[in-house]
């Protein structure tokens, strides 16, 4: 099985990631994380209780230990034929850059070993007894509390009998999504201990909200951060906040590997295994490029029919509500912004980084950036430790020049760093025939940044000082505020938008507020394009067309391609054995029984092929350390 492509539905645009030392003091694993002021007496009801079973770490390890992951694996995936491909033993996939196990303290499957570990932690089981006892007389039960969907009762029944053959019993709650994953219920408020759902890995791997000590959701801070475990590490706390505020990759590979080496040893949360996902294509279809980390669709113009054909056709079971980037996260939108090239001006192949609009990667290495030594003084705007845009008063949390954390006195000036990044793009020409031009990509910001644009998130727009625009180039400096240490800094932050387009009322796009622009046909369903091929008619509820765009600066080997939009999945594999589509996309096909489908047809008539692979997105089971 080889490694393929997940559909990611947030891919990366500028990672504006917060940039946090540990607020409260670290404690090592299973003790009580430290809390301030009142809240310190708060007692139970602070999560300060050590979990009377969880907070050994040789129970957790047991758990671990005890449960066929490869078994889970193929309880939801019998057409895999190695599932040890999708095990993990971090919270990364063994091709991440940032991966460099094996982490060999993370339990795998020997049951042996779980029972050993038991027993040494005080959990014996009498001849005969279903379920260990500790010398109180206590049963080892736990509670484990997940999704209602079908896929995870599916796999957790096979857990849970792995579980009982160890002594261990295990309640279940399979709870609606809606209370699982709400704002005030379920895993934001703690309420469970052994819980399980999935996280969506990226490119640059963040994780700070994930891991470090002052993530912890708890009554005091209001619930924020997504360390739901309640696992505060002081190594890996601080070698997170580390990998998430260093520009240096090689630095921040080994501040990973710190994290993920303590993850291993403590055993707070289990990955059971990476999703599989599947795409499948006619024989007659060449050129497809899976990947975990990007879209199919990016390199469609290099895609070609082996009889000739002039038309590729490519089945979805949704249709995209918009085509601009700023208003829609979804699969079936951005696999026909890829092709048109509206979206960004980099691609990102496993787990990494390349160019695409942009001439190069804009690293210090390249002398495209600087990291500049500057004094902050009172009233300046600067990012905090939170990784917030704030005026330096007194009071205020920064990392200084040298990423100490410091506290402003309302006086001194804070010697801190501040990212000054140029980005310079390759000529190119809109799909009108009107030349790019430095304007385009001022008038990206001007509409982004503006809050009446519909955008979801101004993280980036926020973090930046100051803008120069070239007067006579394709290129624009970005002064950063101090205190952003951006990792992903070396991506351009704005994609260009065609400013001199005449619209259907008269007015240039330039002129249009960015309130109007979520409904503007020419900005949501026929975008000019600066990529392979552009909008040729959007024909709702059936079909988008593209055709090659006459204009553009490279080639493309088949000139027309069809989106055609089917009922669900079922439809979409009958219309590809029948060999009216051409390509299937991991989101159309999924991961279901229809994958079996089109894998017997392929060992069958020859006619399709197919891919299936670990995904970015991993199962795992987290291990509430705490009780209310």
């Amino acid at each position: 099985m080889k490694t393929k492509k997940f559909l990611v539905l947030a891919l990366l645009t500028i990672l504006a990631l917060v940039v946090s030392a540990c607020a409260a003091p670290a404690a090592a694993p299973g003790a009580a994380p430290a809390a301030g002021g009142e809240a310190a007496s708060s007692g139970a009801e602070e999560f300060t209780t050590p979990h009377p079973i969880l907070s050994d770490v040789k129970v957790r390890q047991a758990l671990a230990y005890c449960i066929d992951r490869e078994a889970l694996i193929a309880s939801v995936y019998p057409y895999v034929e190695d599932g040890a491909e999708l095990l993990m033993d971090s919270f990364l996939p063994k091709t991440h850059w940032a991966y460099v196990g094996p982490y060999t303290d993370l339990p795998m499957y020997d049951p042996d070993a779980g029972k050993a570990l038991l027993d040494e932690a005080g959990w014996t089981q009498a001849d005969g007894a279903p379920v260990r006892t500790n010398a109180a007389g206590d049963s080892l039960v736990l509670k484990f509390t997940t999704t209602s969907a079908q896929f995870r009762q599916t796999w957790s029944a096979v857990m849970i009998q792995n579980l009982a053959d160890c002594g261990v019993q295990i309640i279940p709650t399979y709870a609606p999504a809606s209370w699982w994953f709400g704002d005030t219920t379920g895993l934001a408020r703690r309420d469970f201990e052994l819980g399980a759902f999935a996280w969506v890995g990226q490119t640059e791997p963040a994780g700070r909200s994930l891991y470090a000590c002052d993530q912890i959701p708890l009554p005091s801070n209001n619930w924020e951060g997504q360390n739901y475990m309640g696992w505060c590490n002081e190594t890996a706390s601080k070698a997170i906040v580390q990998a998430t505020n260093t520009l240096l990759r090689e630095d921040r590979v080994a501040a990973y590997d710190t994290v993920q080496q303590e993850f291993a040893k403590d055993v707070v949360s289990i990955p059971v295994f990476q999703r599989a996902e599947a795409e499948a294509w006619s024989s007659n279809l060449t050129g497809i490029l899976p990947d975990a980390t990007e879209y199919a669709t990016t390199n469609l113009a290099e895609w070609a029919l082996a009889d000739g054909g002039d038309t590729i056709v490519i089945g979805m079971t949704q249709e995209p509500d918009s085509l601009w980037a700023t208003i829609s996260s979804m699969a079936a939108s951005a696999l026909v912004r890829m092709a048109i090239d509206n979206e960004r001006t980099w691609t990102q192949y496993d787990y990494d980084f390349q160019v695409r609009l942009q001439t190069e990667l804009s690293t210090l290495e390249s002398g495209l950036a600087a990291n500049n030594d500057v004094e902050a003084n009172a009233g300046d705007t600067v990012y905090n430790t939170a990784g917030e845009p704030v005026a330096l008063e007194e009071g205020v949390l920064v990392f200084d020049k040298d990423n100490n954390e410091v506290t402003f006195d309302g006086a001194t000036a804070v010697p801190m760093k501040q990212l000054v990044v140029t980005y310079k793009m390759n000529p190119f020409t809109w799909s009108d025939g009107t030349p790019g031009t430095i304007a385009d990509f001022e008038l990206a910001r001007t509409i982004d940044c503006d809050p009446d644009s519909g955008a979801t998130t101004f993280t980036t727009c926020e973090s930046i000082q100051d803008v120069a625009w070239s007067a006579d180039a394709l290129e624009y400096t970005v002064t950063y505020l101090p205190g952003v240490q951006t990792p992903t800094y070396f991506l351009a932050p704005f994609a260009p938008y065609p400013s001199q387009r005449v619209i259907s009322d008269g007015r240039v796009l330039v002129d249009v507020p960015a309130a109007e622009w979520a409904t503007l046909p020419e900005v949501t369903e026929m975008p000019l394009s600066w990529g392979p091929y552009m909008v040729k008619e959007w024909n709702k509820g059936q079909s988008i067309v593209l055709e090659a765009n006459p204009y553009y600066e490279g080639d493309v080997t088949t000139p027309n391609v069809i989106f055609v939009f089917v009922a669900d999945t079922n439809q979409a594999v009958a219309q590809l054995l029948n060999g009216d589509v051409d390509y299937l996309d991991d989101s159309t096909l999924g991961a279901g029984a229809e994958v079996q489908t089109v894998i017997d047809a392929a060992n069958s008539t020859g006619n399709v092929q197919y891919e299936i692979s670990g995904s970015a997105t991993w199962e795992h089971i987290d291990i509430n350390l705490f009780t209310k």
